[in-house]
Order: structure tokens, then C-alpha cells, then sequence
């Protein structure tokens, strides 16, 4: 069942660094209900069990927001200020609820590439809608990445024609600027310049290699007679 469970786990993750660029190390942006979850069920230290979920390599680091620790201390859960996690900048002026903070943290396509760690249903469903948005629960002592939905895989899928699309047509310009540098005369494309042409040496016929070999000979021999008649002669 472990087994499973780990790997389901790893195919999310494989999915939204497929197709989001998702990479680590990788940053988990926790609400209230998630931090009272792992302190209550003695998750800790959360960082450590977020890298284990995530299957990472690397330590995973954790981000809230003012927003988040104010409605906790008026819910009256002032334990989650002994949580460690870094505060993520936020541009809205005033303070907010969390599911509002957390949804313009996020924005239209999460571009800090956070997975968001929530128990909260409303704040599940909405981020659903957002594209590139992994969500983290738990269930008593244990964690989940949820699958990714629908919305999720048909963004992903649209998101990949374009770029097929992209390519295409990318492909075509590069036919197009070819056509034109032809069309030059040259017969290259513009900025192409045109190969130098060696001239290349003929290879010899093996006749013409056994008459220079044959001279060879004949050039030694006449050279040794004309030493022997000379050392007679003296």
C-alpha cells in the first residue's frame, strides 16, 4: 500500500514538472488548518516530512503569510506561531482571510510554482480552477497530494498543442528563409556562405604505379653497372 500510495505521489509531482516546470527544491505554501493538522498529529518537523512526500532531494521550504497567523491567533490556535516557515510577500495593503491571502499568493498561474498545502475544502475547490496548482492534505497522520484534476490535465494538454503548434511553425519559418536564400541565385540561404572547393588529386591506376616502381629498379641497377665498370677502370 506504501508503495502505491509513493508512487502515485511521484506521478503528480512528475506531472506538474512536466508540464508546469515545477523544480526543486520545491516550496509548499501552508494555510492554518494544515499547520494545526501537523501539529496536532505530531507531523514534524514539517519540512522533513514534506520532503519525504515529495520525494526530494533537497529540503523543502515552507511559506505563509501574515494574513494566515492572524486568523489563527483570533481562531485562538496561537501554537502555530511555534511553526517555522518563511513569510511569503503578498502585495494587498490590508489584512485578508487566509483562502483570500492564499488565492492572490497564487494568482492566475502560480507562478512561484507552489504546492499548497490546505485542509480546507472551499479553498481546495477554488484552487482547482487555478492552472499549475498541486494540493497537499492530510488524513489523521498521513499526507496526500491530490491527483491532478481534470481542469488541470486539459490545461496541460491545451498547453501542449500550443507549443507543438508552436514548433510547427517555427519550422516553417525555417523552411520559408531557406526558399528565399535559393531564390537569391547563390543557392544558400541568407548569412550562409558558400563552401570553398578543393581541388582534388587523382589517384593513380595501379599501371602507372608498376611503371614508376619497374623505372625504380632499372635506375638502381644501371647505377650499380656504372660503379663496377668504374673500380675496373681504375
Amino acid at each position: 500500500m506504501r508503495v502505491k500510495k509513493r508512487l502515485r505521489h511521484r506521478k503528480a509531482v512528475q506531472f506538474y514538472s512536466t508540464y508546469f516546470g515545477f523544480r526543486e527544491p520545491y516550496k509548499v505554501l501552508v494555510n492554518g488548518t494544515f499547520v494545526h493538522h501537523l501539529l496536532v498529529h505530531q507531523l514534524l518537523p514539517a519540512d522533513d516530512t514534506l520532503r519525504e512526500l515529495l520525494s526530494a532531494s533537497r529540503s523543502t521550504p515552507l511559506f505563509t503569510s501574515k494574513c494566515v497567523y492572524t486568523e489563527l491567533r483570533r481562531l485562538g490556535k496561537s501554537h502555530a506561531e511555534d511553526f517555522d516557515a518563511e513569510t511569503a510577500s503578498y502585495e494587498h495593503d490590508k489584512v485578508v482571510s487566509a483562502v483570500d491571502c492564499i488565492l492572490s499568493l497564487v494568482g492566475d498561474k502560480n507562478p512561484e510554482h507552489y504546492f499548497v498545502a490546505t485542509q480546507d475544502s472551499d479553498l481546495w475547490e477554488k484552487l482547482r480552477e487555478v492552472p499549475g496548482v498541486p494540493v497537499i492534505y492530510g488524513l489523521k497522520n498521513s499526507l496526500f497530494i491530490e491527483q491532478p484534476s481534470v481542469q488541470q490535465r486539459k490545461f496541460a494538454q491545451l498547453d501542449e498543442e500550443k507549443r507543438i503548434h508552436m514548433e510547427k511553425s517555427e519550422f516553417k519559418k525555417l523552411l520559408k528563409v531557406s526558399s528565399e536564400g535559393k531564390a537569391t541565385g547563390d543557392g544558400n540561404a541568407p548569412g550562409v556562405t558558400e563552401k570553398s572547393k578543393f581541388k582534388r588529386n587523382r589517384a593513380k591506376g595501379p599501371s602507372s604505379d608498376g611503371e614508376t616502381k619497374r623505372n625504380s629498379v632499372r635506375k638502381r641497377k644501371r647505377s650499380g653497372k656504372d660503379s663496377n665498370q668504374a673500380e675496373t677502370s681504375s
